[in-house]
């Protein structure tokens, strides 16, 4: 598990999993295995958009704009349904998001609806921990490209490899490798320059 995504669960105490439960409407002890799928996706996904200049530089301004959010407030906005988590995973994941959510949905037996929404109410939590990280460690565009390039790394060792290549394989080897990063970096986070 990386080093991100160990914080962002860190965050996610029994109280917060039970209301996202709730809100999904799922027994908690399968919303806590849906989120230990969910956070690595995510990072994974905003890991690989970063390993291209453009995309790391488009990442490192979305972090700036979350710098400094206390997590309460996020977690209270995104359990009371507001957020921009669905704009978030746009960005990450682009035109496979539907794909993303499906395959979670999959993988973690909640089915690709609650999957989405799961993903939805993660992403604002992942960029504010994201967002803190970078400002605390003083990180710029490319400092960001890197340490989220370790990231991937280290997910792609974890037990989350398969689902993380299943919906970031952009050139359909089954594998998520250097090809799929270069053409990944091309497409997403393209629209934040717009």
């Amino acid at each position: 598990m990386s080093e991100l995504t160990q914080q962002v669960l860190s965050h996610l105490d029994p109280s917060s999993i039970e209301a996202i439960a709730a809100r999904l409407g799922i027994d908690p002890a399968q919303a806590q295995a849906a989120i230990q799928q969910a956070v690595p996706l995510v990072v994974g996904g905003l890991a690989k958009n970063a390993q291209t200049d453009a995309g790391a530089d488009a990442l490192h301004t979305a972090a700036a704009d979350h710098a400094g959010t206390d997590f309460g407030s996020i977690l209270g906005s995104v359990l009371g349904g507001g957020g921009a988590g669905g704009s978030i995973l746009g960005h990450i994941f682009g035109n496979r998001q539907d794909q993303a959510a499906q395959n979670l949905g999959q993988a973690s037996g909640i089915g690709s609806h609650s999957a989405g929404q799961l993903m939805a109410m993660l992403a604002p939590i992942i960029m504010a921990v994201l967002a803190n990280r970078t400002r605390s460690q003083g990180l710029g565009a490319g400092g960001l490209g890197g340490m989220l390039g370790r990231e991937l790394q280290n997910l792609g060792q974890g037990g989350n490899g398969g689902l993380l290549a299943s919906v970031l394989d952009q050139d359909g080897d089954g594998k998520l490798g250097l090809g799929d990063l270069l053409k990944a970096g091309s497409t997403f986070f393209g629209s934040r320059n717009a």
